[in-house]
């Protein structure tokens, strides 16, 4: 009845928008070992099948990629969650390049706006005060 339990809880198992590749196929993994560990055979491809069918669509691309180097009935366990790991270390890059430059630019638009405000060259007040009655 336990393995039945857990066999259950494996299949159940989905990704969360949250939940980074290592965190879900760890929490994959500590449910294969129980199962594994009640006598019940749950082989690493059947755990790359789990996770090739409940991951996001934006890793699509390395999926595709996978499918055209190589059989996906034999890749490991290990070559996949490297492949996946990799595309989301490269999409943590981006979105943290475009963060950094985003507060660069707020940064040096918050500069330029305060040098301006006590300067103020373009303020037509100063114009009437330099001229000469």
């Amino acid at each position: 009845m336990q393995t039945l339990n857990l066999v259950r809880e494996f299949e159940m198992q989905r990704i969360k928008d949250s939940e980074t590749i290592k965190d879900y196929v760890d929490k994959l993994l500590i449910i294969a070992n129980k199962i594994r560990l009640l006598g019940t055979d749950l082989s690493d491809s059947r755990i790359v099948q789990k996770i090739l069918v409940t991951i996001p669509e934006k890793y699509e691309a390395t999926i595709t990629s996978l499918e055209n180097s190589r059989d996906l009935s034999s890749i490991t366990l290990a070559e996949l969650l490297s492949a996946l790991q990799a595309q989301e270390r490269g999409r943590l890059m981006r979105q943290q390049c475009s963060i950094e430059g985003a507060l660069l630019v707020k940064s040096q638009n918050n500069n330029y706006g305060s040098k301006n405000k006590k300067n103020k060259p373009w303020s037509f007040s100063n114009n009437n005060d330099n001229k000469t009655s």
